[in-house]
């Protein structure tokens, strides 16, 4: 069989991003102001680190207004909170993130049910993920976002076909089990206690792995020509690898995302598309919430775009 096909999340990021830079500018014409969008960190933890620095650089890139505070592991309950309490009331700010994890884990769940759901870019706050639940308009989770917009941008079926999402966190594995139900596929979630997880997954058409356990999934897991999405970010001796064996997996697999330059791009992008959506809902350019799926899909695509890379 021929290699996968490579779901390149960093060149459809690309397209995202310029698309978002345009909407910017046009806000700007139309309202006198951008959106912007406010980071919380708390503590020194170094993948944190730079991943809020990818943030604000790609706020920077796209004309988006980018704020943030940033605190010592011992900050008190009560110094986080007010940050989180000025950025709700700031006009200026669209969306709001507490950069996870929190040094106090029990802190994380009053965090982000502190956060104004109408600036809850991440799509985390119980109220969002109620919608999500009930398929209305609110926030979508970013990465779940991105991994949906990969596979319909690629061509994959949904309808009909058999998906199984490996991970069962708040973050991602819900949220995409739920993102793949709306989209008409028959959705099985798996998880570290799913007995015979390799039966499982060759079962699949289209599989997300998002457990955090470097190349948990090898090509005796893969349906030959399914669609594999590899949400994983683990730091080894031998450089960074995903949840799925990527050498091995890409000779079976119909579709596969590396890492990186895969799920991690489209993520940041349906951050910062997710802050526009939200400034132009604030501002009464539109009249409501707009999904990111939605306005990507009335966008359309950007196909033979000469114009060099982002």
């Amino acid at each position: 069989m021929a290699q996968a096909q490579l779901l390149d999340g960093a060149a459809l990021a690309c397209q995202v991003r310029r698309q978002i830079r345009q909407q910017v500018t046009e806000m700007q014409a139309a309202v006198g102001r951008t959106p912007g969008l406010a980071v919380i960190l708390v503590g020194d933890d170094p993948a944190s680190q730079i991943y809020v620095r990818n943030k604000e650089k790609a706020c920077t890139q796209v004309g988006i207004l980018s704020l943030s505070r940033r605190f010592p592991a011992d900050v008190s309950r009560s110094e986080l909170f007010e940050a989180i309490r000025q950025f709700n009331d700031d006009p200026r700010v669209d969306g709001i993130l507490v950069q996870l994890p929190l040094p106090q884990p029990e802190w994380e769940m009053d965090a982000i049910a502190s956060i104004d759901p109408g600036k809850d870019v991440d799509g985390f706050h119980p109220l969002n993920a109620g919608r999500l639940l009930e398929g209305v308009p609110g926030f979508l989770s970013c990465t779940p976002a991105g991994i949906l917009y990969l596979l319909r941008h690629a061509g994959v079926e949904l309808v009909g076909r058999r998906a199984v999402v490996v991970g069962r966190s708040n973050i991602v594995g819900k949220p995409a089990a739920l993102l793949l139900l709306r989209e008409h596929a028959t959705v099985t979630v798996a998880h570290s206690r799913t007995r015979d997880l390799a039966a499982v997954c060759r079962e699949a058409e289209v599989l997300v792995v998002a457990a955090g356990h470097a190349h948990l999934i090898g090509a005796d897991a893969i349906r030959p020509g399914a669609a594999v999405v590899d949400v994983g970010m683990n730091r080894t001796p031998e450089g960074l690898v995903g949840d799925v064996d990527f050498a091995a997996v890409s000779q079976v697999a119909g579709w596969i995302t590396p890492v990186p330059g895969g799920v991690g791009p489209m993520t940041i992008a349906m951050l910062l598309l997710n802050t526009l959506l939200a400034a132009r809902w604030h501002t009464g350019l539109d009249a409501e919430l707009r999904s990111p799926l939605e306005f990507l899909a009335e966008r359309g695509r950007e196909d033979g775009d000469s114009r060099p890379p982002c």
